[in-house]
């Protein structure tokens, strides 16, 4: 649940930052996505390794967006608030709060993490050869070599299934948790199903980070671990995987992604991937990012490598992210031709239990605004609550903000309609259901009755950059403007 507008995030400018930043006599350098200056938190540390010539320790990252911090040699963390207490304190002679051990839930999944991770098995060491190119098989890693699983420690959990892509320590290479995928066939195609420890919301790991060098200055970001391993291999370059895929970006990973001059996302084959590819490259800075276009000799990494297509190739082909103002239709000619190949993606997302709708509104796209009307008591909240539900369920991000009935009782309606089932009679499944309803990209405002336009918007635009909400559903407009004679339906 998003801040409430008694506390609402107080928004800091760059400039401010910058400002602030001088006049303490801190040095700061200008990043892509963050301002790097000397963490506050590293001093007297003995594990520290001491900086070595023309290399200034500027380990602490301050987002341009938010101000949020993140020191990567302490992992230390915080909103600007937070810096600049430390900063205050620091003239009164007192050491820096350092963050605090980790939660009991971080530390249960740790030790969860641990367990699986010591009876899974490296794929090269399963009993027989025949079962490592089955299992190789059954997740199209054919022709990824086991040097290249071992170099990225994918290992393999014989109970489960699963392929089994470990989250280490940037900073001490402790294991941090897992992910877990498995293949399950359905009809022709095969599809993955993902479990994460910790949970999907805090699970923040940039797949491939620790064999990153500190001189690597070019990276290519996918969507998935198995692209990862497929690009490394086949190109030799620096890859990581998001956390997420095509979801979102957490902020809170942009540190780690400083040190690159050059970054080429190849998130997938679908237009949503391409679409997310060009909001990530905000984030990152346009000038340094460049997007492979999916297309028919352009799938996502792995599938180039079975297909033996040229990986190296396809990546000097990749389309720099930002444009000039004024462009030519030859450089836009690729672009329209993938529209008109991809004619069902262009209408936007299907709604899996609405195929009427889908009929009238082709699809849910980014960037368009539709309004329901029907008077009191006809079901609005009801159907678009259900309407959403079905969008957010395909991984679509989304924010509701409902001005008239409490978050509780919306949440009660959305988990009966993703259960398909009523609770109430059975509420030993509700445990179960809750925990698979908590790994939606669901977030609420915390606003109800009348409300200040502005901070409504200004709590949209914070949400979009922290977690990249793509449907935002406004419940109802009328409770929103505030109107003084609420009797009359408008």
């Amino acid at each position: 649940v998003l801040p409430s507008p008694e506390g609402p995030v107080p928004s800091v400018s760059i400039t401010e930052i910058r400002q602030y930043l001088r006049a303490q006599g801190i040095p700061f350098h200008d990043g892509y996505s963050c301002l790097h200056t000397p963490s506050l938190f590293t001093d007297g540390r003995e594990d520290q390794p001491a900086p070595t010539a023309g290399s200034a320790p500027y380990t602490l990252f301050i987002d341009k967006t938010t101000g949020s911090f993140l020191c990567t040699a302490t992992l230390a963390e915080g909103t600007w608030q937070d810096f600049q207490a430390n900063v205050e304190l620091r003239h009164r002679g007192v050491p820096p709060l350092s963050s605090e051990e980790p939660e009991e839930d971080a530390r249960r999944a740790r030790e969860d993490a641990r367990c699986i991770w010591d009876r899974a098995l490296p794929l090269w060491e399963l009993l027989d050869e025949d079962e490592t190119s089955k299992t190789k098989a059954m997740f199209g890693i054919s022709l990824v070599a086991d040097a290249t699983l071992k170099r990225f420690g994918v290992r393999y959990l014989r109970t489960a299934k699963s392929l089994v892509f470990p989250w280490f320590s940037p900073r001490d290479a402790t294991l941090k948790g897992l992910k877990l995928v498995r293949a399950e066939k359905k009809g022709d195609a095969i599809a993955y199903v993902e479990e994460t420890f910790p949970r999907f919301d805090s699970y923040r790991n940039l797949f491939g980070l620790p064999l990153i060098g500190r001189r690597d200055t070019e990276l290519v970001l996918t969507g998935w671990e198995l692209d990862a391993l497929a690009l490394h291999q086949a190109t030799g370059v620096a890859s990581l995987a998001l956390p997420r895929g095509a979801t979102c970006l957490p902020p809170a990973l942009l540190p780690y992604l400083e040190q690159f001059k050059r970054i080429t996302l190849w998130l997938g084959e679908d237009l949503r991937s391409w679409e997310a590819a060009k909001l990530f490259a905000r984030k990152l800075n346009l000038k340094r990012c460049s997007l492979v276009r999916p297309g028919d000799l352009q799938p996502r990494p792995l599938e180039a490598l079975n297909q033996g297509l040229n990986l190296t190739k396809i990546l000097r082909a990749a389309l720099p992210a930002s444009h000039k103002s004024i462009v030519s239709f030859r450089q836009l000619r690729e672009e329209v031709f993938g529209e008109l190949v991809n004619t069902e993606q262009v209408a936007g997302i299907k709604w899996a239990r609405f195929p009427e709708l889908n009929k009238l509104l082709k699809g849910h796209r980014r960037g368009e605004l539709t309004i329901f009307t029907g008077p009191t008591g006809s079901g609005k909240t009801t159907f678009i609550s259900e309407y959403a539900l079905d969008l957010c369920m395909q991984g679509v991000c989304t924010l509701w903000g409902s001005f008239e009935i409490n978050n509780v009782r919306l949440a009660k309606i959305m988990l009966t309609q993703f259960a398909t089932q009523r609770l109430e009679d059975q509420l030993e499944l509700y445990d179960e259901w809750a925990d698979r309803f908590e790994d939606l990209p669901l977030y609420f405002m915390t606003f109800h009755g009348q409300q200040n336009i502005k901070t409504v918007i200004d709590t949209m635009q914070h949400a979009v950059y922290m977690y990249d909400i793509t449907h935002v559903v406004v419940d109802n407009l009328q409770f929103m403007m505030g109107h003084e004679h609420l009797s009359v339906d408008r």
